[in-house]
């Protein structure tokens, strides 16, 4: 089974601002997304769900530091891309 990746605005523009200041993880990023697309249970992914504000939200790990803040709708098979960024910047 595969999932279709949805984006917002926001996180178009987060990503395109990600990827500039860490042209580093471009890779690490687009194999992220493409294992979102394939399987979002995969161990290395570490989804895992937020809590507080963000409840009912997840979030998936490109590094310790680097997240990727998702909304999974498994019934529909689609991810909609909310966020991306450092620990402290998605969790705001």
């Amino acid at each position: 089974m595969t999932y279709r990746l949805v984006s917002t605005s926001r996180f178009d523009r987060r990503a395109r601002q990600f990827a500039r200041a860490h042209p580093g993880l471009r890779a690490r990023f687009a194999q992220a997304l493409r294992d979102l697309e394939a399987d979002p249970f995969q161990p290395r992914l570490r989804l895992h769900p937020l809590h507080g504000e963000l409840e009912g939200l997840h979030a998936v790990s490109l590094t310790h530091s680097y997240r990727i803040v998702i909304t999974p709708r498994i019934e529909e098979e689609t991810i909609a891309l909310l966020d991306v960024g450092s620990h402290h910047e998605v969790y705001r």
